[in-house]
């Protein structure tokens, strides 16, 4: 199936330009998540990865999110490129929701950085953000990319697109 990327406009990046295999890397951007009025993430110093066809997965610092909000789940899931992920549910208020963060305890070596980072999925929660600017979680209910005004697509996750 051959996919013609959408447009560039300034400022943006086309995740059709993302490497594969996948790759990690530092970003100094603003991100935040709130959630019933509960600040559940906020850092400067994240990491994200990038993997062709797919919006960046933010990945933050244990210092940086809300103390006492995970809970670990037995869910796991594999990546062929960074290893088993773990998940958690986050707890804000009562509230519980399930499997909506992960992280690699012993990422495989090319993604040694990710070890005790947290990813969330951006679908769950009232508000995530990347420079002040509410992101589009990436289509489908697997993947966990923030889509934001400066990528263009477009993006794994939307129908026809398992084989991409």
């Amino acid at each position: 199936m051959k996919i013609t990327p959408d447009p560039i406009g300034p400022g943006q990046e086309s995740v059709w330009c993302y490497p594969r295999p996948a790759i990690a890397q530092p970003s100094r951007r603003h991100l935040k998540i709130i959630h019933r009025d509960i600040i559940i993430a906020d850092t400067q110093n994240s990491l994200r990865t990038l993997e062709t066809s797919h919006p960046p997965s933010y990945y933050f610092p244990p210092g940086d999110i809300a103390p006492s909000v995970l809970k670990p789940s037995s869910h796991r899931s594999f990546c062929e490129w960074k290893g088993e992920a773990i998940y958690f549910d986050v707890i804000v208020k009562g509230e519980t929701s399930s499997n909506v963060a992960w992280s690699y305890p012993n990422p495989n070596p090319a993604f040694a950085s990710l070890r005790d980072h947290m990813a969330f999925y951006a679908w769950p929660f009232d508000g995530c953000f990347v420079d002040g600017e509410r992101v589009t979680p990436q289509p489908g209910n697997f993947y966990g990319g923030w889509i934001s005004s400066d990528q263009a697509g477009p993006f794994k996750g939307v129908p026809g697109s398992r084989f991409w």
